[in-house]
């Protein structure tokens, strides 16, 4: 049984359909990526998993139960993170702060169990240590986007959902993002990954799908990915 279902799934922003019949699946501990040009409905599929938006039509399973009519807070107490594109810290707050808050969804965690991960996550992104104690507006973008991803850590999700992560960051620091993403993994993180970067995203996924007009056009795993002509030419820059 997968840890995440999305069985026939449609959904819309207004009158607009945004996604067609979408199914899919993430085992345990899998990464897996969900890649599509701009506009293929990527970041609609993450919202509708966390509950941001409700399915017109089919469902969502999550650890054998559906959890499309539940309310985002409902689906937050799964432990089901999403970590949105536009690095959404609190500016105000400290960045270990920030942390801190990424734990609030955890009920009985002592603020000594909450500190020591805090120290875990500065030890994961060590670019982000020396700011310990600085207000969140004060960081780069890169430094905010692994903020952003720490904070999300910080809440143990079963499964995190990661929106572009690597949207706009400098290469040097797009390749520490995924090297902590990888790490993640390796201690069996569940990621559902949407990302621009097809190379970066198959280099960590264990499998992955494309989305097209809202449609699931392909599936496989990065091999297959890598060798479909479509998936090439359209987000690998033609034949390297």
């Amino acid at each position: 049984m997968p840890l995440l279902e999305l069985r026939n799934v449609s959904s819309s922003y207004g009158a607009v359909p945004v996604l067609r019949e979408v199914s899919l699946s993430v085992e345990a501990g899998e990464i897996v990526t969900l890649l599509g040009a701009n506009g293929a409905g990527k970041t609609t599929a993450l919202r509708t998993i966390s509950g941001l938006l409700h399915p017109d039509a089919g469902e969502i399973w999550f650890e054998g139960e559906p959890v499309h009519t539940l309310s985002p807070e409902q689906i937050v107490r799964r432990s089901v993170v999403h970590v949105p594109e536009g690095r959404r810290i609190f500016p105000g707050l400290t960045v270990r702060e920030n942390l801190l808050m990424g734990a609030s969804n955890r009920g009985g965690v002592s603020r000594r169990q909450m500190e020591t991960e805090a120290d875990t996550m500065f030890d994961l992104f060590p670019e982000i240590r020396a700011f310990e104690h600085s207000l969140g507006w004060t960081l780069s973008g890169g430094q905010q986007q692994m903020l952003a991803v720490a904070r999300g850590l910080m809440g143990q999700p079963k499964l995190l959902l990661l929106d572009e992560p690597s949207l706009g960051l400098a290469p040097v620091i797009v390749q520490n993002l995924f090297a902590a993403i990888r790490q993640v993994h390796q201690r069996g993180m569940t990621i559902l990954l949407v990302e621009q970067n097809a190379h970066m995203a198959l280099s960590v996924a264990s499998r992955g799908y494309v989305l097209d007009t809202g449609r699931i056009t392909v599936a496989g795993s990065p091999a297959e990915l890598k060798n479909n002509d479509e998936v090439r030419n359209a987000y690998l820059g033609g034949h390297h």
